[in-house]
C-alpha cells in the first residue's frame, strides 16, 4: 500500500517542505540533530524525491546514496539530479530487503521509514540491513510520527497538515492518515505510529545502541515569520519526534 501511494504523488512529494511544520519545525529539527556532515558518507533510507539527499551533499558529504522502493519518488530525485547535479545517486530498494551495499556508511537517515514496516519482523529486519550498512560506531538516524500522539488534541490546519486515526491496529502500533493540505490539492498518506517500545526493542535486538529520543522544535526562523504563539499548539502536541542511535 506505502509503494502504491507514494508512487501515485511522484514529484508532488517537494511540496511538503513547503509548509509550515516542515520547513520550520521537521527540516531544521532534523538537519541539526543530524549536525556536521562534512567528510562524511550518508546512506538515505526511504528518501522519497531527494530532499535531504540533496540537503546533506550541500552540506559536505563526500557520498550519498539514496534508497526509496517507490519507482516514481527516485525517477522524480534522477530527474532533480538531472537538473541541478550533486553527484547524488539514487537506487530503487526496500529497506526491508536492502542489498548487500559494496561500502559502509558514517551515517544512515530514516525520515518517515520504520515506521512503514508492516510488522515487527519487517521492522527488525530493516534495523538489521541499517546496522550492517554502518560502519562501527556509525549513527542512524530516525523521523517519524510521535508514538504517543494524542489525536484529540488542536488541529494542526495552520501548519499545513492534518492527522486523523484510521481506527486500524497493527502489531507496531495504530494507523494514521496525514494529509498535507497543498494547493490547490490536498495529498493523503497512510501511515503507522509504532510504539516506542517496538522502535527501541528492535534498534536493540539487531545491534544499535544509545537509543535517545529528540523532541521536534521550530526554528528561529519559525518563530520571526509567525510569532510564538503561532506554534504554541505544535509544540505541546507534536505530531512528529526523533531518534538517534549508534551501530
Amino acid at each position: 500500500m506505502s509503494v502504491q501511494q507514494y508512487d501515485e504523488i511522484g514529484e508532488a512529494f517537494e511540496g511538503f517542505k513547503s509548509l509550515p511544520l516542515m520547513r520550520y519545525g521537521e527540516v531544521p529539527s532534523f538537519l541539526g540533530m543530524v549536525g556536521d556532515v562534512s567528510g562524511k558518507s550518508v546512506l538515505d533510507l526511504a528518501c522519497g524525491t531527494g530532499f535531504y539527499s540533496r540537503e546533506f551533499k550541500r552540506r559536505g558529504a563526500t557520498d550519498v546514496l539514496g534508497v526509496d522502493i517507490s519507482v516514481e519518488m527516485i525517477a522524480a530525485a534522477r530527474k532533480i539530479e538531472q537538473r541541478d547535479p550533486l553527484a547524488v545517486h539514487y537506487e530503487v530498494g526496500d529497506v526491508a530487503e536492502l542489498r548487500l551495499l559494496d561500502r559502509r556508511f558514517d551515517i544512515a537517515v530514516g525520515v518517515q521509514c520504520l515506521n512503514y514496516a508492516e510488522d515487527i519482523a519487517a521492522m527488525e529486519r530493516m534495523c538489521r540491513n541499517i546496522h550492517r550498512s554502518l560502519v562501527p560506531g556509525g549513527e542512524f538516524f530516525v523521523l517519524a510520527q510521535k508514538p504517543d500522539y494524542r489525536f484529540d488534541c488542536p488541529s494542526l490546519d495552520k501548519y499545513g497538515f492534518r492527522c486523523e486515526p484510521t481506527g486500524e491496529e497493527t502489531e507496531t502500533g495504530p494507523r494514521a492518515r496525514v494529509t498535507a493540505l497543498l494547493d490547490p490539492q490536498p495529498i493523503s498518506i497512510v501511515t503507522t505510529a509504532p510504539r516506542r517500545e517496538v522502535y527501541e526493542e528492535c534498534l536493540r535486538a539487531t545491534g544499535f545502541s544509545e537509543a535517545e529520543w529528540v523532541p521536534l522544535q521550530v526554528s528561529e526562523a519559525g518563530s520571526r515569520e509567525f510569532g510564538e504563539d503561532f506554534w504554541a499548539d505544535l509544540l505541546s502536541h507534536p505530531p512528529l519526534e526523533m531518534l538517534r542511535c549508534r551501530a
